[in-house]
Formats: C-alpha cells, structure tokens, sequence
C-alpha cells in the first residue's frame, strides 16, 4: 500500500452511469490486476475504494458507476485537480493460474479489473475468452478495448438489445474447454457464475469497506478456511474457498 497525490488528467461519461477517470501519480504499488485504491473526498469521512482498469506508467484508468453522493462528486473532478490515492490495495487476480484457455467473465463495474487481466494474459501469450453481461446496450462499455487487446469477447444484455439476449452464465454454459475461469461482479451474479462453472478459478468480491486495508475488519466474511477481509485477503477468492 502506498498514500500519495495524483493529478485528474480525463474525468468522462463512458456509457449510461458509467465514468473513467484518468490519474497521474506513483503508481509502482500497483502490482496485481484486480487490485483497487482509496480516494479521499472532500467532505467525506470514509475514502471510496474503486477498482483498477489498467496501468501504464504513471497513468492509472479507474472506471466506476457514480450511486451516492460520493462517486456523484467525483463526476465534477475537471483535469488538473488532485486527489489523496491510496494505492496497490488488495491482493489481485494471478494471471500464472490461467492455462491456456482462461474465460474471463464481468458483470457492470466489475468489468474494469478483467482489462488489466487480460491485458496481462495476452503478454504472457494466453489469448482469453472474455463474456461481458450488460442490462442493456446503453450500458456497454470497454467491448471494443478487450477486442483490441485480441480476446475473443461475447456481450450479453438481459434485454436483448445488444449482443446476444441472456446473462453471463448463459456464455458460460456456451463455451467448453476453458482452463480457469476469473470473475468479477454483484454478489448474485459471482454465485451463479459458480454454480455454472466447470473450472477452477477466482472470484473477485464487492464488499462495503471501511479502512480498505485490513485495519477495522469491518468487511470480514467467512471461508473454507476461516475468516477473511475483503480488503486485505481479497477481494480476490478462489472457487474452492468460498462459502455462500
């Protein structure tokens, strides 16, 4: 974990409730895809922890759905201003778990951290499957970027007006042979992900987090294993651990 300013460099609307913002700063603590930082707000006691997009350099892409007041605030964030980060929070995917043939699956904001995944995938010479469930088209985003990366990529709405009609687990039951399969999303969505999932793999959990670091275990959950903090011994789970 590393506490330091980063300067707003792009703050825009995506797609329907969704925004990426764009940061300049010490970005050497993060070194997992699937790790998230801690924004401190102006006016609000509690820092607000966002997922990871991707990294490169001293750029850091977060992608996030502004619903309370403080994600709501940070639309107004114009290029220039600076915010306290702090950074590399989390434990992350391991990309080495993947074989050759790794699914990726996200579900809304819990799409960003799969970015950094595959991007990482794809260097170590895995070409990743990626499904991507949406509610509907106005909600898409970062289709056309995993396509780039060279993954080949399923969308899914619920309503059907984009992609094929369905959700996640409906690509899943569609697609064989994968090695290991990384998830991110809604708690309801990760538990029909596992029910349908014909691999090993890690599940990355949403949780309410106080401190973000391990310190108040106010995010603590139970597994196989005993308990865990979200934060600190997650949000990264693997299938076999997890307790619903």
């Amino acid at each position: 974990m590393k506490q330091g300013l980063f300067t707003v460099t792009e703050n825009a609307c995506l797609a329907k409730e969704i925004w990426r913002m764009r940061l300049r700063g010490d970005t050497s603590a993060v070194t997992a895809p699937g790790q998230f930082v801690n924004l401190k707000l102006e006016g609000f006691f509690l820092r607000r922890p966002i997922s990871v997009c991707d990294v490169e350099g001293d750029v850091l892409t977060l992608i996030y759905k502004p619903l309370g007041q403080g994600t709501r605030l940070m639309t107004s964030f114009l290029p220039g201003k600076e915010l306290d980060v702090l950074s590399g929070l989390g434990n992350g995917f391991d990309p080495a778990l993947s074989g050759e043939k790794p699914l990726l699956v996200g579900g809304g904001v819990g799409i960003p951290p799969l970015y950094l995944l595959c991007r990482r995938l794809v260097q170590r010479g895995v070409q990743p499957a990626v499904i991507l469930g949406f509610n509907t088209r106005e909600e898409v985003f970062l289709e056309a970027e995993f396509r780039v990366l060279g993954a080949s990529v399923t969308a899914l709405t619920a309503d059907g007006s984009y992609g094929k009609k369905g959700l996640v687990t409906d690509g899943i039951r569609a697609s064989s042979g994968y090695t290991y399969l990384y998830t991110c999303g809604p708690e309801a969505m990760l538990k029909a992900v596992y029910q349908v999932c014909a691999s090993s793999g890690q599940f990355s959990f949403e949780e309410r987090m106080g401190c973000g670091f391990g310190a108040c275990m106010g995010c603590t959950c139970k597994t196989k294993y005993g308990n865990k903090r979200i934060c600190k011994d997650g949000p990264v789970l693997t299938k076999e651990e997890i307790l619903w």
